[in-house]
């Protein structure tokens, strides 16, 4: 694998491209970074202004140094994406833009990291595109369902809700204070950044708000598919998780036929950004062995 010459900046590497897959016809940024023989596509979150840059940016730098292509795909209804209201199962639509996407850029076969609606999208895409599938990284998500321990809708997921109905910096904090184990390594700075990628585009906000109301299921329960999933598949969780219990990550590794699991303790719904370094040897040692 060749590395990396192009400076690693969101605005350097910031992409888009015209998907027609199914019925999704749209267009979808992404950011691309090293030129390897193997990609790694990161798949983030549902959080109101998350992007692929701003799940990811403590991920980045050591996978590309390792030799590899990463793909950051802001799904639609995200970031520079375009917007869309979802009336089906988001998982599918989000599976269904990754595969436009790879078709668009001629990309065959990746691994996939997902963190939650982006392990629920990667699970999805496993589904529909065996062959094009490498090995599977879960984190937080992967297989909708409630939990058997915790009230649904959780803690953080009743904050996400919040939020998107009421984009304020107040709300944000709230979320995010529960979005990892220990919130004083939230800065102001990243509050500011995260609160004007939400209002530099309230149309997704809004089209969120609508899609749950049109259908509250948007991440279905693949629980009795995941059998059919032979990838080799590493399941990360954090044990203190607000958002997704620990039990949904158990319930993965119950189904998936090659999966492993590690627990990450200290840690709540954000383990590659809270745990980077460990997290990025842990993945960086699955891929590559």
């Amino acid at each position: 694998m060749s590395t990396q010459s192009l400076p690693i900046s969101e605005e350097a590497t910031s992409k888009f491209a015209r998907i027609d897959s199914g019925d999704l016809k749209l267009q979808v940024h992404y950011n691309e970074i090293g030129n390897g023989t193997e990609t790694v596509v990161m798949l983030h979150g549902s959080g109101p202004g998350a992007s692929g840059w701003a799940n990811f940016s403590r991920n980045i730098e050591p996978f590309v140094a390792a030799g590899y292509r990463v793909i950051l795909l802001d799904f639609p209804g995200w970031s520079k994406s375009d917007p869309i209201v979802s009336t089906g199962s988001r998982s599918d639509l989000n599976a269904s833009a990754l595969k436009g996407l790879m078709d668009a850029i001629g990309l065959e076969k990746a691994h996939i990291v997902g963190n939650s609606m982006g392990a629920h999208s990667a699970v999805a895409f496993a589904l529909a595109n065996p062959a094009r599938t490498g090995k599977l990284v879960l984190m937080g998500g992967g297989t909708g369902g409630p939990s058997q321990f915790v009230p649904m809708p959780t803690e953080g997921l009743k904050l996400i809700g919040a939020l998107y109905r009421d984009p304020t910096i107040e709300n944000l904090k709230r979320m995010m204070n529960v979005f990892v184990y220990d919130p004083s390594s939230l800065t102001e700075e990243l509050f500011k950044a995260r609160l004007d990628n939400m209002l530099a585009r309230r149309e997704h906000l809004q089209n969120f708000v609508k899609s749950s109301e049109l259908n509250p299921k948007q991440y279905p329960d693949l629980g009795h598919r995941l059998g059919e999933i032979r990838a080799q598949t590493l399941v990360i969780w954090g044990r203190d998780d607000r958002f997704v219990p620990m039990d949904v990550g158990l319930r993965l590794v119950w189904g998936l036929p090659n999966a492993e699991l590690h627990v990450f303790n200290r840690c709540g719904h954000w383990a590659q950004w809270e745990h980077a370094d460990k997290f990025n040897r842990m993945v960086l040692d699955f891929l590559q062995h």
